[in-house]
Parts: structure tokens; sequence; C-alpha cells
């Protein structure tokens, strides 16, 4: 048999609308995490009192 690689090859990051993926690097046991990045998709307004009738 083939013998399976001792890594895991290097993924390009991903790219969605509002979400960004990246590998990290594999820890001392060999584990390959990976980072998840949201962008806010709701935008915040400064808050003003109303005017008084």
């Amino acid at each position: 048999m083939s013998e399976a690689p001792k890594s895991r090859p290097k993924v390009p990051e991903g790219k969605a609308r509002y979400l960004t993926t990246r590998q990290k690097e594999p820890n001392d046991k060999g584990f390959v995490g990976y980072d998840t990045i949201w962008e806010s998709f709701q935008k915040e307004q400064k808050y003003s009192t109303p005017k008084r009738p």
C-alpha cells in the first residue's frame, strides 16, 4: 500500500461574502485547524433621542 502523507497539504484561503477561512499551522500532534473570520453584515447606527412633539 502507499504510505499516507505525514502532513496536510496547504489549503488556499477560502472567501465567501461575509466569511473567510484560513488554515492554521499544525500543532505538535499534527492536528491542523482552521480560523474562521466573520465580517459584520449588520450596520450599526448611532442612537439619537427622538424629537419631542
